[in-house]
């Protein structure tokens, strides 16, 4: 039945993504917020659909946590539900932009939609002068009011493995003076990378207690990894996993994700 399930799901979110960029193009003469509406009633109805076919149900606590103003959303991220959530959520009723990568908005057509909605890419080849395009386009949509939606670990990692976080989210902060929110969740259990099947239960998201604007770049980094990887361990009921990376850590963040319009 899991299966079966999954099978619909997954024509669904297909389907609904493929008439969503077709219909979308439509919609690109008009002005911007009649596309960034368009977009969040696709995430909607697919974490709606999410429910009805497989059973997997959402719980948010924390919402109260994000702050009015700048704000920067530092999310854990182990499924492509991650890259729809937000917009589904709208925090404060703000519609949040989420950074994404270079090779993702050079699809055609899905690129136009994404960019028409305000999202940030970044062209990791391009080394640090793609870090300050990010960090210029960001100073922009905080400024106009809008969240930013970061996956500061730059991939999606399985519940209980660990990437290294990505210094970008630091620069982005301390560039824009914006508070830094952390998030973790237990997605991946239920929706896994690139995995077929998605299993029923509830996915939750874990929004913590904002990180003040203009704290060091060390210590916000150091402070960002402990409360999302504590967090994380206590939804997954998995240890927290070890960080055998070094200092290996590159600047570019990656929103490594599937191909929905909603996000990256």
């Amino acid at each position: 039945m899991t299966w079966l399930r999954s099978a619909l799901f997954n024509l669904v979110f297909l389907g609904g993504t493929v008439l969503t960029v077709l219909f979308g193009t439509l919609l690109l003469p008009l002005p911007a917020r009649v596309m960034v509406a368009y977009i969040r009633n696709y995430a909607r109805l697919m974490v709606a659909a999410l429910r009805a076919i497989c059973g997997i149900r959402l719980e948010v606590t924390g919402l109260a946590n994000i702050p009015a103003g700048k704000v920067i959303i530092a999310a854990k991220h182990q499924s492509a539900f991650d890259t729809i959530v937000w917009l589904a959520l709208r925090p404060q009723e703000r519609d949040p932009v989420y950074v994404l990568k270079q090779e993702l908005v050079d699809i055609p057509l899905w690129g136009r939609l994404a960019t028409r909605c305000g999202h940030i890419s970044v062209d990791r080849a391009a080394g640090a002068s793609a870090l300050r395009g990010m960090v210029r386009a960001a100073q922009g949509a905080l400024a106009a009011g809008r969240p930013v939606v970061i996956f500061p670990e730059g991939t999606r990692t399985a519940p209980g493995e660990h990437a290294p976080y990505q210094p970008g989210v630091a620069a982005l902060a301390g560039a824009a003076g914006a508070a830094v929110v952390p998030v973790a969740t237990d997605s991946g259990l239920y929706w896994g990378r690139r995995a077929f099947q998605k299993r029923p239960g509830t996915i939750h998201v874990a929004i913590l207690p904002p990180l003040p604007a203009g704290m060091p770049r060390v210590a916000l980094m150091a402070a960002l990894e402990t409360a999302i990887e504590d967090a994380t361990a206590t939804l997954t009921g998995l240890p927290r996993p070890v960080d055998k990376s070094g200092d290996g850590a590159t600047v570019i963040p990656d929103s490594d994700t599937e191909r929905s319009p909603a996000t990256s």
